[in-house]
């Protein structure tokens, strides 16, 4: 468990560090003044599974993402649900999320589900089991009513017949709606 939490935050560490100042400076360009973003949106793009179960026919798998969120009203609350889906099937995770601003129209965020497989025993970038979700992303405002997004979600012991936690990396662009 301890190896499991270590790689979810080396990942999302490295991904930020990548990743955080293209958000922060398409951030930037919003004409959006406040700190962060009240953006509720549904966006897709993709989803990369870099962990294997250790079993045969459970190696890393990508697909697609279909992500959405609903703000809580004034709180730093989210209502979020991620769909990750490959030809074999799709996992649903809804989550809850608390929302943190760190540049003008950009948040970064930390969530906790639970991932549901239709297919148990088939792969999707999130395992092939339901189980425990846990997420760290970022969100950013580019331009009027469109957002980038990127987070790395952990599934605690998605994987049937083994121990071992999945880790997958999702990406797109969103559409606000409110």
């Amino acid at each position: 468990m301890k190896g499991i939490v270590k790689s979810f935050v080396t990942i999302s560490a490295l991904s930020s560090l990548v990743v955080a100042p293209l958000f922060l400076n398409a951030g930037q360009a919003s004409a959006q003044t406040q700190k962060g973003t009240d953006a509720s949106y549904i966006g897709a793009g993709v989803a990369g599974g870099v962990t294997n179960g250790g079993q045969v026919g459970q190696d890393a798998q990508f697909g697609g993402n279909v992500t959405g969120r609903l703000k809580l009203g004034p709180t730093p609350f989210s209502a979020r649900t991620q769909i990750l889906f490959t030809d074999q099937t799709t996992a649903i995770i809804p989550q809850v999320s608390v929302d943190a601003p760190i540049a003008k129209g950009t948040n970064v965020f930390l969530g906790a589900g639970y991932s549901f497989v239709e297919k148990d025993g088939k792969q999707t970038p999130l395992g092939d089991r339901d189980g425990v979700a846990l997420t760290a992303g970022v969100e950013s405002e580019v331009a009027k009513n469109f957002l980038i997004y990127s987070n790395a979600t952990v599934g605690m012991k998605t994987y049937q017949n083994s121990p071992a936690s999945a880790v997958s990396i999702q990406g797109g662009l969103g559409y606000r709606f409110r």
